[in-house]
């Protein structure tokens, strides 16, 4: 165990981290994050029971199966009484529609793949919550390292300076001002172990577990970034980026609905059939029975139907019907909804092409994002150099006298506050290497094959 957490247990400031089977990994917390979301849950069942209704709906080709029970009483007062029961079976069957069942079919598609992408975007929004959240805890973690090995390096400062204090080499004002260092040092890594534990309790609950898991990940702040060229990353968004997903779905929609205003004109034809009983007692001891077909013709100018229907009714009546209808203008407004359709259409294309367009713009933003968080961390990464030879410089200064160990203390502070800085910087370079990764539709720690590395 090292020095630092030998003071933090002494201190009574050091948790230890619960023990898990296995390490979790990025991929691993988001998985268990996705798992453990009762709204990701209620989502699923939800988009399982609108499948099922998707599949119901193939009744619609289907016949038609009706069944029908009267009582007619007729009363007399010049001939007998009758009372007639009738058992009907009715069987309709769509023939023809011009395709207008098939594309509503389709249109209710687009839309349960619609809502099934939604599902996939919050269960992906909720996993980068997970991601952030592990970045933080790494980051939290190596800064509190840092902070340790610093409070490490006070402390055996001051206890020098008890030393030189007993053989009169320093005076107790220089000693005094050491302890406030080193308390201010220990408040502040409190401070931070407490915000760690609290950044634990909740990881651990979005994971839905019961105690904190062993990561295995690790934050190197050495570790250059890939920096990939914007038309790789703009090629694979175009097939991945969730707002074009949503925009070629409503082209589709659009595109359907162009295709049944544009259909409204062709006749559904359906074929019928029936078969009865009747009589006056029970059993019933008649029975009949027709076939035929209808058609009609739907539209804002004018609602038709026509029919036909012959039958037989054992053991010497034939039967034969024919019947038509019109209504004209029943909705001559909606006749422009052709048009509204395929003016939507337009405009959803356009939409989509200006998208294409943001897209480009959008790529090269983000890799110019990710290329500064990296020149950023590089930056750090020299300032901490420079600041560890200062401090390897001051200490050689105290060696000869010209400076106080006070002075080397404050060298030791900007050390660690040149570490912090370095951490940070590693830490935005992880969270600009996920928002790129996630901008082109990769899985998190794979921004090398963006790079193509």
């Amino acid at each position: 165990m090292t020095r630092g957490a030998l003071i933090l247990l002494f201190c009574g400031l050091l948790v230890p981290a619960a023990a898990q089977d296995r390490p979790v990994g990025f991929e691993d917390a988001g998985r268990l994050a996705a798992a453990a979301s009762p709204e990701l849950k209620d989502a699923r069942a939800r988009r399982a029971l609108r499948e099922g209704m998707w599949v119901l709906g193939y009744r619609a080709f289907l016949p038609q199966l009706g069944v029908s029970v009267s009582e007619d009483e007729r009363l007399s007062l010049i001939s007998s009484d009758s009372f007639t029961k009738t058992y009907t079976v009715n069987l309709e069957q769509l023939v023809f529609d011009g395709g207008r069942t098939r594309a509503s079919r389709q249109l209710e598609r687009a839309e349960l793949v619609l809502f099934s992408d939604q599902l996939s975007q919050d269960e992906s929004a909720l996993v980068e919550s997970a991601l952030s959240a592990y970045r933080q805890l790494l980051a939290s973690r190596m800064i509190i390292a840092i902070r340790q090995e610093a409070l490490a390096s006070l402390g055996e400062q001051r206890r020098i300076m008890k030393e030189e204090l007993a053989l009169g080499m320093v005076i107790a004002l220089d000693l005094v001002q050491a302890e406030i260092t080193v308390k201010e040092a220990e408040l502040e890594l409190r401070s931070l172990v407490l915000q760690l534990e609290n950044q634990e309790e909740l990881f651990a609950d979005l994971l839905g577990l019961g105690e904190m898991p062993e990561l295995s990940e690790r934050m190197d702040i050495h570790r250059p970034a890939f920096v990939p060229a914007a038309e790789t990353v703009r090629r694979l968004a175009a097939g991945g980026n969730p707002d074009l997903g949503r925009m070629l779905h409503s082209i589709m929609q659009k595109e359907i609905e162009a295709k049944i205003a544009s259909r409204t004109w062709i006749p559904t034809v359906k074929a019928t059939g029936s078969f009865s009983l009747s009589g006056q007692r029970y059993p019933l001891t008649r029975h009949s029975w027709s076939l035929g077909f209808s058609v009609n013709f739907s539209s804002p100018w004018f609602n038709a139907g026509a029919g036909g229907a012959a039958g037989w009714e054992p053991p010497y009546d034939k039967t034969a019907r024919v019947q038509t209808s019109l209504s004209p203008l029943p909705d001559p407004a909606s006749g422009l909804g052709a048009k509204q359709t395929t003016l939507a259409l337009v405009l959803e294309r356009e939409n989509y092409r200006r998208g294409l367009e943001q897209l480009g713009r959008e790529a090269a933003l983000e890799v110019n994002n990710l290329a500064l968080a990296e020149k950023r961390r590089a930056l750090a990464v020299e300032a901490l150099e420079l600041a560890g030879e200062k401090y390897r410089l001051s200490e050689v200064l105290l060696s000869l006298g010209r400076i106080t160990r006070i002075e080397l203390m404050e060298e030791r502070i900007e050390l660690a506050k040149k570490e912090v800085e370095a951490a940070e910087a590693a830490a935005a370079l992880l969270e600009a290497e996920r928002t790129l990764e996630r901008f082109a539709g990769v899985p998190p720690g794979n921004l090398r094959r963006l790079a193509g590395k």
